[in-house]
């Protein structure tokens, strides 16, 4: 064991108590790890699961100092960790991963802009202040565009399409007036990504790449293995492994991709998102792959060697969405059926309450 591994019984903070803080504890506990969950919801479901658990505002400087003299290493099961919490913390203990992938990922204008300025192909995109840089922006990309909040957002929320004859100023006010980008449309035919770890010695393991189908703008199904030429899957694959090199990343992320398909060219890519976290479209891995993404990323902030991301065989991942969970006894009594509940108390239309993996070997 070399000093920048953290032995088994260290302790491993973890903001967010969520369904990923709840598999990242799942996961290291199967190393002998504790977890400490920090979260402001006193019914966070990974509290069930963890050594330890601390209830308070991600702006309590005082209760964020405590915490990370209790741990040996933080991660985060969500990116919109603010700023300041992530450098009260990184002052104290080890972040991994670190500011730098938070601040790249929570504003969409320095996502972009940092994907493509490591020459990586992403959607045309503008800056957008106000209703005068919407209008130029439109006239720039034209339409039919998507009009994003630079920050926070997520399953659909936090945009508007902009379409011929739509009232550009009706659409800003739609999302509050608050700075903004304009992303022109991408005709793309399918929506894929890649989970991808980058361990403390800058080794990257990259997963088969995903094929998503997503409803209502939740992901409902994953595929593995997609159905693209084995060329653009190792394609996707070398992004993932770029964008964490280049954001000197430490545990597990994913990029999410478009696959565009212009008759008599060859099907290309194109960046949409980086989620610097586990992701849901990873949650395969647990029964799909010989390494989950939630062991790797316990790995990766360890210091320790990363896991194999072989295949096991062809995986379906299906996500429980608010009433699904309702299925839950067919779903154990077919075989060959994985199924995880999150232990939500609630069931809402849009909330992820579990998911079920079924594997061919």
């Amino acid at each position: 064991m070399t000093d920048a591994m953290l032995p088994p019984g260290s302790t491993i903070g973890i903001l967010g108590g969520g369904q990923l803080g709840r598999m990242l504890a799942l996961a290291a506990a199967r190393y002998g790890l504790k977890t400490h969950i920090y979260a402001p919801d006193p019914d966070s479901p990974a509290f069930e699961v963890a050594a330890r658990h601390t209830v308070a505002s991600y702006a309590d400087e005082g209760a964020l100092v405590g915490f990370a003299a209790s741990v040996d290493v933080v991660t985060y099961e969500f990116e919109n960790v603010p700023a300041d919490t992530a450098h009260i913390l990184e002052s104290h203990v080890p972040l991994r991963p670190g500011a730098r992938a938070l601040a790249v990922a929570q504003d969409r204008l320095e996502e972009k802009t940092f994907v493509s300025g490591l020459g990586i192909a992403t959607a045309p995109f503008r800056a957008v202040s106000n209703e005068t840089d919407l209008r130029a922006a439109l006239a720039a990309l034209g339409r039919p565009a998507v009009l994003k909040t630079r920050r926070f957002g997520y399953d659909g929320k936090g945009q508007a399409i902009i379409r011929t004859g739509d009232d550009p100023a009706t659409a800003l006010g739609g999302i509050g007036h608050v700075p903004a980008i304009l992303e022109g449309f991408v005709p793309f035919s399918r929506e894929v990504s890649v989970v991808a770890t980058r361990g403390l010695d800058g080794t990257v393991a990259a997963y088969d790449l995903c094929e998503n189908e997503h409803r209502d703008h939740i992901l409902h199904i994953t595929r593995v293995p997609g159905t693209l030429p084995a060329e653009l899957c190792d394609e996707a694959r070398a992004i993932a492994g770029r964008i964490a090199t280049a954001l000197d990343y430490v545990g597990t992320l994913c990029v999410e991709m478009f696959v565009v398909e212009a008759e008599g060219e060859p099907p290309r890519l194109l960046v949409n998102e980086i989620a610097p976290r586990v992701h849901n479209s990873g949650h395969w891995t647990i029964e799909g792959a010989k390494t989950s993404q939630f062991e790797q990323h316990i790995r990766a902030v360890c210091g320790w060697p990363l896991g194999s991301v072989a295949l096991v065989g062809p995986v379906e991942m299906t996500n429980l969405i608010g009433d699904d969970m309702a299925a839950w006894p067919e779903l154990l009594a077919e075989e060959g059926a994985h199924l995880h509940l999150y232990g939500k108390a609630t069931a809402r239309p849009g909330r992820k309450m579990g998911h079920v993996t079924r594997v061919k070997t």
